[in-house]
């Protein structure tokens, strides 16, 4: 099964975090399909913490993806509102 998860990148007590879509048999930090987006919780003020690409997030639940918990809510909590169609 594909699930998109967090695979963790970074130096020492300096984590960033790419938000890649994974066979769950593999390792959290191993092998991956694709990788559509990125989290730094710990960016500076004025600098993007959080990217993710909304196409490819579709097409990957399209195709039955399950997202893990935390890139759910992170995708939830940031998710920009769509504007009211006319």
């Amino acid at each position: 099964m594909v699930v998109i998860r967090l695979a963790r990148g970074g130096a020492k007590k300096r984590p960033f975090y790419s938000i890649v879509a994974a066979d769950s048999r593999f390792a959290s930090t191993g092998r991956f399909i694709e990788r559509i987006g990125f989290y730094d919780p710990k960016a500076p003020a004025g600098r993007e913490s959080f990217r993710v690409n909304g196409g490819r997030l579709a097409h990957w639940k399209g195709k039955g993806a399950k997202l893990s918990p935390t890139v759910a809510r992170l995708v939830k909590s940031r998710a920009k509102p769509e504007s009211p169609a006319q």
